[in-house]
């Protein structure tokens, strides 16, 4: 059994409907893959839709200003993919003349490109035999082969590319590489997988070994930091505030109301005392606890445990905004999320 043609002739039969997959221009498969990095199909394509769009071309997506992009970015997630995004495109835009690099290794020069997404491009656009490595092509190729060498580890990184690359079909390496990952995600699935109706059941040394809930195997996570956030939410004279967040850390170039962090979840007393608190409402001020419990938003190595504080009073801050156009800023999804359900409230 050809490991290789047995997933391209599932492909042919099974493989989704996908917008982009009914072109080969960079622009648009280099768009749909950074996108979809850590992000699944049916959450991404409204996205990428969205994105078509508004910025049809490399240059328009490159005359585009940050904020706009992050805005359409919002609830994705993971922003400096955005941020990278739209400095890949003016840079393709500027410099390149519009036209992408035609080979895997000059894919990888872009900013915000690596192994995967170079590997897709190449492959896809211009039939470079680059193999594509993927969770879902971790998963198959552990669970055909049975390899245990954990997947997020150095060698185990190395080992699985060399294997990748050992496997493609040369000749068809575009429907190659997009048929292993539909394959790892509608057949060889993470959870309860069918074997029972896969074409490779025959030859998986997973299924063999009763393996297949163990592979692939991952080296144990970082421990969770638990961090703990109090937003400030202005609301006096139909007015709020809103800033910028600065540096690298999370959420870069996106707007949120001003927050206090603190090293546990305080009460309504411990707030109005912080001086960070007295430095933006020095005077008297009405102060009420929007949820009752602490909305955990979860990040891959934080939990953010956050509450809302609706603040009716005189402030100092010169970032004040209008509520009626809270909607234009690109903000986290933590914050969008509360922005709903406080609109609901009022109603």
């Amino acid at each position: 059994m050809e490991f290789n043609k047995v997933l391209i002739d599932w492909y042919l039969k099974n493989s989704r409907e996908l917008p982009w997959r009914k072109t080969k221009k960079p622009y648009n498969i280099w768009l749909s893959e950074i996108m979809l990095q850590q992000t699944r199909v049916a959450q991404g394509l409204p996205y990428y839709l969205r994105f078509i769009e508004a910025f049809p071309t490399v240059f328009d997506l490159a005359n585009a200003d940050e904020e706009n992009v992050l805005k359409l970015w919002q609830g994705l997630g993971y922003y400096s993919r955005a941020r990278n995004l739209h400095f890949t495109a003016k840079y393709i835009a500027n410099d390149l003349n519009g036209k992408f690099p035609n080979t895997y290794k000059g894919l990888l020069k872009l900013k915000g490109v690596g192994d995967y997404t170079a590997s897709a491009i190449a492959s896809i656009c211009f039939n470079e035999a680059a193999a594509v490595v993927d969770g879902n092509v971790y998963r198959v190729l552990a669970r055909y082969y049975g390899v245990d060498t954990a997947i997020n580890s150095a060698k185990g990184i190395k080992e699985f590319k060399e294997l990748a690359q050992q496997a493609i079909d040369a000749d068809r390496i575009g429907i190659y590489n997009q048929a292993i990952m539909d394959f790892g995600a509608i057949q060889c699935k993470p959870k309860s997988p069918d074997c029972t109706v896969c074409p490779l059941n025959e030859s998986c040394v997973a299924l063999e070994k009763s393996k297949v809930d163990v592979l692939p195997v991952k080296e144990k996570k970082l421990k969770v930091k638990k961090r703990f956030f109090n937003y400030l939410v202005l609301n006096t004279n139909n007015k709020t505030i809103l800033k910028k967040r600065e540096g690298k850390g999370i959420w870069e170039g996106l707007f949120e109301f001003p927050l206090i962090e603190t090293s546990k979840s305080i009460q309504v007393e411990e707030l109005i005392s912080n001086e960070e608190f007295v430095g933006f409402f020095p005077n008297d001020t009405k102060i009420k606890l929007f949820n009752s419990k602490d909305i955990v938003h979860k990040l891959s190595h934080q939990h953010l445990h956050t509450k809302f504080w609706i603040v009716e009073g005189k402030t100092t801050n010169q970032q004040v905004v209008n509520w009626d156009n809270i909607d234009t800023y690109p903000v986290p999804i933590l914050i969008h999320n509360f922005l709903n359900e406080y609109k609901t409230s009022k109603n």
